[in-house]
């Protein structure tokens, strides 16, 4: 698929339904660790979309006091809490690729939340905005979100550029760069599954406008979407 153009006949099915809060038009935004996704979601929100962020959603939960970390202290003991009581994310993030059932227990915990609370979000932000972006670093991994949304938006760039981006950004080495990148699903497969795709491989000023191409394509969605409701 071309960078920054719309594709109904690739993808995902449009007007997928699961459980879903409204039926404003969905554009589930996802891409590789690196890719970019903050600040296509930023450009997006400079449009006047509104924006649910899961992961957002994730450091509430396990900051300091959040909501999941009486039953995160229970599942793993203090080992994984840091002095100012979020989780220890390296630490965790350590144990999860080391242990894949550490992984699975944390997602039985996290999950339910984010969900909930990605809902809620969904449903506040439907009334304030023509569409609304909803960002899932692990969108097609989580196995439920590509069915709840109405299209999906891939954030894309070459694997070098991922690696070099998070290693300039973060304490990451290489190799832990290199171990996430390949628990997330292949490039090529994300990107046959996307309808929409954002190329983010060069300046801010050709992602910026290609992230206009796109609103301007789904206001028009949402505005034929109302029509017909």
């Amino acid at each position: 698929m071309n960078p920054g153009v719309t594709d109904s006949t690739s993808g995902a099915a449009d007007g997928a339904r699961a459980d879903r809060p409204t039926e404003r038009l969905l554009i589930g935004l996802t891409g590789g660790i690196g890719s970019g996704k903050s600040t296509v979601a930023d450009l997006f929100v400079a449009h006047g979309a509104a924006l649910v962020d899961t992961d957002a959603i994730a450091h509430e939960l396990t900051g300091p006091s959040g909501a999941a970390m009486a039953t995160i202290r229970a599942a793993f003991g203090p080992a994984l809490i840091t002095a100012e009581g979020a989780l220890d994310r390296s630490a965790m993030r350590a144990l999860a690729f080391t242990d894949p059932d550490a992984r699975k227990r944390l997602e039985t915990i996290l999950h339910p939340r984010i969900r909930a609370q990605a809902l809620a979000q969904i449903a506040h932000a439907a009334t304030q905005a023509a569409y609304v972006i909803v960002a899932v670093p692990l969108l097609f991994e989580s196995g439920e979100w590509a069915e709840r949304v109405d299209r999906v938006l891939v954030v894309d760039c070459p694997q070098e550029v991922q690696v070099a981006r998070t290693m300039a950004r973060s304490a990451l080495a290489r190799e832990q760069i290199e171990a996430i990148m390949a628990a997330q699903i292949p490039r090529a497969e994300r990107l046959a599954r996307a309808h929409d795709v954002v190329d983010n491989r060069g300046d801010r000023s050709t992602l910026a406008a290609q992230v206009t191409r796109l609103h301007e394509r789904y206001v028009e969605l949402a505005r034929t979407r109302s029509e017909g409701s």
